[in-house]
């Protein structure tokens, strides 16, 4: 039986909490492994609507154990605010089907502040953050100064890191001609949140590696997407932390040889919210319908997400960056009435055909997509859960992305509804 990581194999926003909480009917284990609470997640069960940005998918269902990896990073108050509200529509949380990592650092209010103040500054330093402070937090780690949740267990010592944590961020602040953090104040409040967050506390790397060697079930589910990675993705229009599949191993404390199967996520076509290239966009009518039929916004932050047709070169890129084994692709309903669909199969650069998004900011901007015209469906997809149910053209549509993609399809997504599923290959038994 395969552990299964669930990644974005886009920018983001592929429907990914659909299908981890799909698949977490299956798994004992629910684990997220990198981000924070920028990464919404909506789901629809029995016709309820449940937004999800910090807690794994998986905490919806009541059997089920939900964790949180060291290789996030945590809002406190966030996730207090969002279990209150989860509880206000029945969802039960409690230290008995949730842990987080001792270890997982704590994004404070200074961050948040910080990212926002960059995102508003004329200075050039804007790269579309959801200004919720995650990237200060992430530097806050790799810098050796973060606060970290075991932090809260010795109220002794957390005045020193927090003085060393304000040495950084003061001297910030007076080079902004703002006004500095008094360190009594985030004490203050880290002392009243320690008794509400401390039950939760685990060492999360152990309790893993037993229930693995228990046989139970682990699904590490991604936050963002591939194309968002630090290191492989359109940088600098990218988050803080590594998005691939590997980061599920290094965000939870297993080692490498724990994850299985590599499930990635993709639309039918392609959406990015923020700014950053985006080879295959469609600003225009056709973008628009795509946009308001798929309705494109953000979970937690309301943005508008730019539309475009399906970039079969970059999700082949993210294969790759990944190790996908196979794809869930999502919203294949949203495409249904098109006379005809695009497909992006390739990349012109300065005259040349290339087969792979550059690295470089410059290059990436200047792609022009090389399109393959697909021939489009009239019959309705929507709420389909078997190939029977679907037309002859959407099937063509779908083994034409296999073939491109270079991945076998193992999950078809054809609404938000948990049931609207059509299962091909089945990730915990491959």
């Amino acid at each position: 039986m395969a552990n299964v990581v669930v990644v974005g194999a886009q920018w983001g926003d592929e429907g990914k909490g659909k299908i981890v909480d799909w698949l977490s009917e299956q798994a004992d284990i629910v684990v997220r492994f990198q981000g924070g609470h920028n990464a919404g997640h909506t789901l629809v069960i029995n016709g309820e609507t449940y937004k999800l940005a910090l807690l794994p998918s998986g905490v919806l269902r009541p059997s089920k154990l939900g964790v949180i990896g060291n290789g996030v990073v945590f809002d406190p108050q966030a996730f207090l605010d969002e279990v209150t509200r989860l509880k206000g529509q029945g969802v039960a949380i409690s230290p008995e089907n949730l842990r987080i990592a001792e270890n997982v650092t704590l994004i404070l209010p200074l961050h948040r502040e910080l990212d926002a103040l960059r995102e508003s500054s004329n200075a050039g330093t804007a790269i579309g953050t959801t200004r919720r402070g995650i990237g200060p937090a992430y530097e806050d780690k790799v810098g050796r100064r973060a606060i970290r949740l075991m932090d809260l267990a010795d109220l002794d010592a957390l005045p020193h890191k927090i003085d060393r944590l304000l040495a950084h961020h003061n001297a910030l602040r007076r080079g902004l001609g703002l006004e500095e953090f008094d360190g009594g104040v985030i004490l203050k409040d880290l002392t009243a949140l320690a008794p509400h967050l401390l039950p939760y506390a685990e060492t999360v790397w152990r309790l893993l590696d037993l229930k693995r060697r228990e046989g139970k079930r682990i699904l590490f589910e991604g936050a963002q997407g591939a194309l968002l990675d630090v290191d492989h993705g359109t940088y600098p229009y990218v988050t803080s932390s590594n998005t691939v599949a590997a980061q599920a191993a290094t965000g939870s404390g297993l080692g490498p040889s724990a994850v299985g199967y590599v499930l990635g996520i993709c639309k039918a076509y392609t959406t990015r919210v923020g700014q950053g290239p985006f080879p295959t966009e469609l600003d225009n009518d056709i973008g628009r319908k795509i946009g308001e039929r798929g309705r494109e916004f953000g979970t937690n932050t309301g943005r508008p997400r730019r539309c475009g047709w399906f970039d079969a070169v970059l999700v082949r890129q993210a294969a790759r960056t990944c190790g996908i084994t196979g794809l869930a692709l999502t919203k294949l309903d949203i495409l249904d009435g098109f006379d005809t669909i695009e497909v992006c199969t390739g990349y012109m650069l300065d005259g040349k055909e290339i087969d792979h998004l550059p690295a470089g900011e410059g290059a990436q901007a200047r792609v022009v997509p090389i399109y393959e015209t697909i021939e489009g469906w009239k019959e309705p997809t929507a709420n389909a859960r078997s190939w029977a149910d679907l037309p002859a053209q959407a099937i063509k549509y779908v083994r034409r992305v296999e073939e491109l993609v270079g991945c076998p399809i193992a999950l078809l997504s054809t609404s938000p509804e948990r049931e609207d599923t059509i299962l091909v290959q089945n990730p915990f038994e491959a």
